[in-house]
């Protein structure tokens, strides 16, 4: 290169020289129209031209080379994931109702506050129930007396039938009849009905209540969430209850191990994708319902062959996927090997190859784009 530098320079400065010294000598030859003497001069310049060339092409030029990145590629275990979107959930997320319509004489309870499944957190009045079931209990006690004597002489042949039956019936009308005013009495009690977490409270003591959209309070349980998505049909077969799942939480930058606890039996005709429902561990209960997350759920694992990273994988005209290796590797350059190979599957920007490398190959994985097969590489 630097030979070409001087040789240039000099026919350069000899050309600018010679240029300087005829421009008078031309310009009075044009003017007079000497044609001869023009013709002459053109000659002698492009014989210096024509030197230049040869000069030029008799000099021992470099080849190209290039700078690249390599790396030798082994035997791995490669997987791959469906990435999917989906969002958190938990069954326990419910508006506690009252059952009986009624003003509310005590409230147990404020948001925030943890409880237990069947601890009581309110109760509304009772509108007289009370009093009802303690003349109930009395019926059926006179009845539950006068059928036992009523048996006692029915067993000692005393009496008629029918006076056995009466009294029998009786006691049995006045039995369900305190258990079904004890059941009415049961609905003025809330009680809660999981353990959980009240999340919000929107009534206050006194208020008169009944069922309403908007309910009496929230209660969610966190430690029971799970994720649920839907997943093309494609995957039918792939997906099975206990497949272990990734969950990363962008709120919480977070990722979760997961496992599959339901499949959908099914497929959606509009979209041609069925749910299921991934359970998640909240130890740190940072897990809230309507989350949104990411699942990465395995469902290809090749527990041996290559994986090169996708962007060194190239398409020819042909339509054959190929990458460079550096053959003849001797210290820190080698030569650019153009080499056919089979495809996989992707995940994660690496990309499996089934055919057309060998463990230990060397491939280039930066510069890919500037080289061809037979370059000289340094890396």
């Amino acid at each position: 290169m630097k030979r070409i530098i001087t040789i240039l320079t000099l026919s350069l400065v000899l050309f600018s020289c010679s240029k300087k010294e005829s421009t008078a000598t031309i310009d009075d030859l044009i003017k007079s129209k000497n044609t001869k003497e023009l013709q002459a001069k053109k000659a002698l310049i492009q014989a210096d031209l024509a030197k230049i060339d040869d000069a030029l092409a008799t000099l021992d030029v470099k080849k190209d080379e290039a700078l690249v990145s390599v790396l030798e590629v082994n035997d791995t275990t490669f997987t791959h994931y469906l990435d999917v979107q989906g969002n958190v959930n938990t069954k326990e997320n419910i508006l506690v109702q009252p059952e009986f319509q009624g003003t509310l004489v005590t409230l147990n309870v404020k948001a925030g506050q943890r409880v237990s499944k069947g601890q009581v957190l309110g109760r509304v009045d009772d509108a007289g129930l009370s009093q009802q079931v303690a003349s109930l209990e009395n019926q059926y006690a006179l009845a539950k007396t006068t059928f036992e004597r009523q048996k006692n002489l029915w067993n000692q042949k005393i009496g008629s039938e029918i006076q056995y039956l009466q009294a029998q019936t009786q006691m049995v009308s006045a039995q369900r009849g305190v258990a079904q005013i004890k059941a009415q009495l049961a609905k003025t009690i809330i009680k809660a009905p999981f353990s959980g977490t009240i999340d919000d409270v929107f009534v206050e003591k006194g208020q008169v209540v009944a069922p309403s959209p908007q309910g009496l309070m929230r209660i969610v349980n966190l430690g029971n969430m799970y994720v649920s998505t839907t997943v093309p049909e494609s995957y039918i077969g792939k997906l099975k209850v206990g497949t272990e799942v990734d969950v990363y939480l962008t709120s919480l930058g977070k990722t979760y191990k997961g496992k599959v606890r339901q499949v959908a039996s099914f497929v959606n005709p509009t979209n041609r994708s069925f749910g299921i429902e991934v359970s998640v561990p909240n130890p740190e209960n940072l897990l809230r319902p309507n989350q949104v997350a990411k699942l990465k759920i395995t469902d290809y694992v090749n527990t041996k062959t290559i994986v090169v990273p996708t962007i060194v994988v190239q398409e020819d005209s042909k339509g054959d996927k190929f990458v460079f290796i550096a053959t003849q590797i001797n210290g820190k350059k080698g030569v650019a090997k153009k080499v056919i190979v089979t495809i996989g599957k992707s995940s994660d920007n690496v990309t499996e190859i089934l055919s057309g490398l060998a463990p230990n190959d060397v491939i280039v994985t930066e510069g890919v784009n500037t080289i061809s097969d037979g370059m000289k590489l340094n890396f």
